[in-house]
């Protein structure tokens, strides 16, 4: 099984990005924050061209649910989607909220981690559909 879902669309990064955020609002998801790794990279004297975007997203009723059960679940919290501008599109992914939460080894928090890992790959389809 892949650590992570990713896939791939033939629209510019900002444009995913733009839908993401959309997307991610119809599910009660927000941004928290915006970090362009490769502006940062850039910042700093280094030469890097790929545009790689990661998004920290985050619901504040499914984050509170969980961390009710199990506060340390807060190391895997934000949930990041990542977009990744190439040279024929864009690929946008993210690590398995399911395959962290395992780890923990409550079914409890299983159950719900589907429940958010279901939602964040539906907006992420929803984002690259043409």
């Amino acid at each position: 099984m892949e650590y992570h879902y990713t896939v791939s669309t033939r629209k510019s990064a900002e444009q995913v990005i733009k839908d993401l955020e959309e997307n991610l609002k119809e599910i009660k998801f927000g941004v928290l924050w915006n970090f362009e790794i490769h502006k940062k990279l850039q910042e700093k004297g280094i030469v890097f061209d790929k545009k790689i975007t990661v998004l920290e997203v985050c619901n504040p009723f499914e984050a509170s649910k969980i961390l009710e059960i199990e506060p340390m679940v807060s190391y895997f919290l934000p949930c990041k989607i990542v977009v990744n501008e190439e040279d024929a599109g864009t690929k946008v992914g993210m690590v398995k909220p399911t395959l962290m939460i395992k780890m923990i080894g409550n079914e409890e928090l299983t159950e719900i981690a589907k429940e958010i890992e279901d939602k964040l790959v539906s907006a992420i389809n929803k984002a690259v559909s043409d």
